[in-house]
């Protein structure tokens, strides 16, 4: 019967026609439930594909189908102020593999070819090119072009697939041994790691390159059509305010004095523009080649740490390397010792509590609330005045001079020097603040030992500078040292100017304090500062280590300015712990600054002007040595001060140059040319 079906037993059961529908309208709820889950969270995903994250699997793609080669840009040159180019990058090339890409027959004569040529242990080249999986490996960093094309032809032979040469980029320093302290170095990727390279590091670097290469369904590269190349822009270059002639004068002079003078915790040295602030030259000796600056330049030092090992000798290798590579002129305080007494002695004329003809009496030492000090070069001078107590160095002198100033007044000149805070130069590591006393918090006896350059620590630079402000005209000047930055198209984007940040005492002032400073160097114990045919001023310094476990450790200075009536420049010279017959940087240092002016002025186009005296005693008319044997030429040359330098090989002098009545500087070389016909008459008569 229609509408009945069998139950138990095989009795006819009822199916309700509602509930029958009931279920199927159930049925067909759920079916739909199923399908808007599956298909809501399709388009979910086709939603967040799309819309909110569509570069993800574009992004995979790409990898899938492109090889993205980076070309490194070149980092900006390095030039001094004369033109000299002192930090380059150079064309390079760093070899690559992709193992996968490489022929199972090839791995094995691949390894043994590549380890020879790129000099590398064939048995790890063996291991990276067996990786049959992977699609890049690192066989060698930047080799030069000749290895480059070794491996290019060897792969050109062999039908060789997957081995990369890629244009790569490394810094070098053409100069060599010059200026480590002041240009710094980069790392193996090109980033800069100290001194100028650290310090203009965003400028110098440029924007790498790229190479976007199509790879086919089995990840292999396709032929070059397939690639698009986006060219690498340079960084910007530099010109800095450094002229290498005046740095190669400075460099010379300070090492040859640390060699001479055993001189044990290194040397400073600093050639300022007074009117600018521009330096000139700067440079820590030993210094170290930005060529190779993890080398340890002290021998005994190296040698300790080779002979370390493990962590003991990474540690000791990491504590040398950073000593070697801090610029001490910026990095490291002092005690400058009688140098400050320029500070002392411009500060209390500016404050009009001395006069050039004040006068107080040096017995030898004094006693200041308890505490004796005794004259730096234990003399009793008597009375003296500001000229006499400058010249001579007195420590009694100047302890007076400073009491009377007072520790208020003392501690704001101090400020105003710039002796309180960092120079503000545009290179990395400056020390950010000295040592030094507050008014608060200095005695009689604190400001009688600041008064003459002691109990007070400030940089080398610190110091210069505020000598400069001395002579200048009273300016204190911010130093700097890069003078230009140029975009890589040529085009000016910066161009330093001198930047005063105060004016520290009055014009007058520092005319006065150049015309003592003279007298240091023409009366006092400057004298081994002077140089011929200019006026120099100067102030020597011998100053204790007092923070020093060896109570002998001295720093031998010296500073001197030139032209001083009308100031130029500015030379520092430091011997830190000198081992010589002396430590007074009169007698060390002195001699160094004025070798270095000697050379400097002329070269800044600043004739000498020479007194009588000096002209006599440097130079002379040259003798007639004409037709003369040359052992007699010889002779009569050095009874006037000259040597004698002879072309040819025959008895008799033909010619000479300069010729007879010339006036020459005496120790000068008189060619003398003897391959004229010899005159038997002559000789005869």
């Amino acid at each position: 019967m229609a509408g009945r079906k069998r139950g138990e037993g095989g009795a006819p059961r009822a199916v309700l026609p509602g509930l029958d529908r009931h279920i199927r309208a159930r049925t067909r709820v759920f079916a739909a439930a199923v399908a808007a889950l599956c298909f809501g969270g399709l388009l979910v995903r086709l939603f967040v594909l799309q819309v909110t994250d569509p570069g993800g699997y574009a992004e995979r793609a790409a990898d899938q189908q492109l090889r993205d080669t980076v070309i490194p840009a070149p980092r900006g040159e390095i030039y001094a102020a004369d033109g000299t180019l002192l930090a380059a990058s150079e064309t390079c090339w760093t070899i690559r593999a992709a193992p996968r890409e490489l022929e199972d027959a090839l791995v094995a004569p691949a390894a043994a070819a590549l380890s020879e040529i790129l000099e590398l242990d064939e048995a790890e080249v063996l291991e990276k090119l067996s990786q049959r999986s992977s699609n890049d490996c690192l066989l060698r960093r930047r080799v030069d072009r000749a290895t480059a094309d070794a491996v290019r032809s060897w792969c050109r032979e062999n039908g060789a697939e997957g081995i990369q040469i890629r244009q790569d980029t490394r810094r070098v320093y053409p100069e060599g041994d010059f200026m480590g302290c002041l240009l710094g170095f980069t790392d193996v990727d090109n980033a800069g790691l100290w001194g100028l390279e650290l310090e203009y590091d965003e400028v110098l670097t440029g924007q790498n390159g790229r190479v976007l290469t199509a790879k086919n369904a089995w990840g292999y590269d396709m032929p070059e059509h397939y690639s698009t190349l986006i060219e690498a822009q340079p960084g910007s270059r530099l010109t800095l305010t450094v002229d290498a002639n005046i740095q190669h004068i400075l460099e010379s002079a300070v090492a040859a004095a640390v060699d001479e003078h055993h001189v044990a915790a290194r040397a400073v040295g600093i050639v300022m523009d007074v009117n600018t602030g521009a330096i000139l030259a700067m440079t820590t000796q030993p210094d170290y080649d930005p060529n190779d600056p993890r080398t340890i330049i002290d021998e005994e030092q190296r040698a300790a740490v080779d002979a370390l090992t493990g962590e003991e000798r990474s540690a000791a290798l990491q504590t040398a390397q950073q000593a070697q590579w801090r610029n001490k002129a910026i990095s490291d305080l002092y005690e400058p010792g009688s140098v400050f007494k320029l500070i002392t002695c411009a500060a209390a004329l500016d404050a009009g509590v001395v006069t050039a003809d004040s006068r107080f009496v040096c017995a030898g030492k004094i006693s200041v609330a308890g505490t004796r000090f005794r004259c730096a070069n234990g003399h009793i001078h008597g009375s003296e005045t500001l000229a006499q107590g400058l010249a001579a160095s007195c420590n009694p002198y100047f302890i007076q001079v400073g009491a009377r100033l007072g520790k208020q007044a003392f501690c704001d000149y101090f400020a105003a020097f710039g002796l309180r805070e960092a120079t503000g130069i545009d290179l990395p590591g400056e020390i950010r603040r000295s040592e030094y006393y507050t008014a608060d918090a200095m005695g009689p006896v604190e400001l009688a030992s600041c008064s003459f350059g002691q109990s007070s620590k400030v940089s080398y630079l610190q110091m210069l500078t505020a000598v400069a402000a001395v002579v200048n005209g009273g300016r204190l000047l911010q130093p700097y040292i890069v003078a230009e930055i140029a975009a890589p198209d040529g085009e000016t984007v910066y161009r330093a100017e001198p930047t005063v940040r105060r004016q520290v005492v009055s014009a007058q002032t520092s005319e006065t304090m150049r015309a003592l400073m003279e007298g240091v160097v023409t009366d006092g114990t400057g004298k081994n500062g002077a140089v011929a045919g200019y006026r120099v001023g100067g102030k020597t310094g011998t100053s204790q280590k007092l923070d020093s476990s060896d109570p002998a450790a001295r720093i031998a200075s010296y500073v001197a300015v030139a032209p001083i009536d009308d100031p130029q420049i500015a030379v520092l010279v430091c011997l830190d712990e000198p081992h010589s017959w002396t430590t007074s940087g009169g007698a060390l240092s002195g001699p160094v600054c004025a070798q270095v002016l000697a050379q400097v002025l002329p070269y800044l186009g600043i004739e000498p002007d020479y007194t009588a005296e000096e002209q006599e005693k440097l130079f002379a008319a040259v003798p007639d040595v004409t037709g003369w044997r040359t052992d007699a030429a010889r002779q009569k040359l050095a009874e006037y001060g000259f040597e004698a330098a002879f072309v040819g090989g025959n008895e008799r002098v033909a010619s000479q140059y300069p010729a007879a009545g010339v006036t020459a500087r005496k120790g000068s070389a008189i060619t003398l040319d003897t391959t004229g016909a010899y005159d038997a008459a002559a000789d005869a008569g």
